[in-house]
């Protein structure tokens, strides 16, 4: 009897646990070494292309699996849900370590992210000074937010609908379909 391929669901389980614990190792090594790293654009840019590159590694290997072709449809679902479980992986890890380990760690990455903030303003030939204090404060609270239990969980929100404009990239780049099967 012939073995079934995994569905795209189940296929994405282990990559997506795998690229979580990989965002999560990375990020305690960051946070061990220098905190503030968390908080430079380099390193999340930097997240992103492994982020990429592993989806894209675990993609092949389950097209490989269903023979060497997958239609845009199975690609795209696969992608998204390792996405979501690598999400929600990383999710409560920094759960963890921004209201568990290190509680003060958001106050301290949201004054980081608010000073470059200002520096980028002035690149720009922006004056801060100029800026209400009302303005100021928005901008201290909007640097702030995404570090609070309810700033990680709506973070975790918007992220949906980041993976899923991620996931119709990758499922185009995944896709491949058998070309014998057009005549």
């Amino acid at each position: 009897m012939e073995e079934q391929a995994q569905s795209p669901f189940q296929a994405a389980i282990k990559p997506g646990i795998t690229m979580g614990l990989i965002a999560l190792a990375l990020t305690y090594i960051a946070y061990f070494v220098d905190s503030t790293l968390l908080a430079t654009w380099w390193f999340g840019l930097g997240f992103l292309v492994i982020f990429f590159g592993l989806i894209i590694y675990f993609g092949k290997q389950y097209r490989t699996e269903l023979g060497g072709f997958m239609s845009f449809g199975t690609a795209f679902n696969f992608s998204f849900l390792t996405m979501i479980v690598s999400g929600l992986v990383s999710l409560v890890g920094q759960l963890l370590l921004f209201q568990v380990i290190d509680p003060d760690l958001g106050s301290v990455l949201a004054d980081i992210t608010f000073e470059n903030s200002m520096k980028m303003m002035e690149s720009f030939g922006g004056n801060p000074d100029s800026l209400s204090p009302e303005m100021l404060d928005e901008m201290r609270k909007s640097s702030s937010d995404p570090y609070t239990l309810s700033g990680q969980l709506k973070g975790f929100g918007f992220g949906l609908i980041a993976y899923a404009i991620i996931a119709l990239i990758l499922g185009a780049i995944l896709k491949k379909r058998d070309k014998s099967l057009d005549y």
